[in-house]
């Protein structure tokens, strides 16, 4: 188990190291990415990502839920404060999803999914839990019909077998 003495001395060496210095709040590469807890997938190690490159939001199954849709509320505003504005329009929201995801051993609990989901049970399947490719264009079509018109949308699927992403769903402009 790591402890919180562990945890110290590690961010010690952290705090030796200066990479943070400097950082802005808003994410130098104007990059969201949404994944999952899974700590197989983490999307700094996955991604190649930097300290302060990137904007990272996960949950379980990296999905975008109306949790998910909340925070990227919240961080709109956040982002609206500090700039007096909506923000750069290049801004990418990558979906980040991934094989061997424990989010399928949830398809034996529908109760559980439907409160994750906020949906009917009637309308979770079209969730396609069980299935990351398909789960990939379903979250990204949810943030498409949410997000402002301008940003990117993409969906990723990483294979925890080979290390490598799938692009699913290419970096498109989200229309008004």
């Amino acid at each position: 188990m790591i402890d919180t003495d562990e945890l110290t001395e590690r961010n010690v060496r952290f705090a030796d190291g200066g990479s943070f210095v400097g950082l802005k709040l808003m994410p130098r590469g104007a990059l969201t990415v949404i994944g999952c807890v899974d700590p197989r997938v983490d999307p700094s190690d996955v991604l190649g990502l930097e300290l302060g490159e990137a904007a990272v939001i996960r949950n379980v199954g990296g999905r975008v839920t109306p949790a998910t849709l909340a925070t990227l509320e919240m961080l709109s505003k956040v982002l609206q404060a500090r700039t007096g504005g909506p923000g750069p329009r290049d801004n990418h929201y990558a979906v980040l999803h991934h094989t061997d995801c424990g989010i399928t051993d949830l398809a034996a609990f529908p109760g559980l999914l439907t409160d994750y989901f906020d949906v009917p049970a009637t309308d979770l399947a079209a969730k396609a839990v069980t299935d990351p490719v398909a789960a990939v264009r379903v979250d990204v079509d949810i943030l498409r019909q949410n997000l402002r018109a301008g940003v990117f949308v993409s969906g990723l699927v990483y294979d925890v077998t080979t290390g490598l992403i799938d692009i699913v769903v290419p970096p498109a402009r989200v229309e008004a």
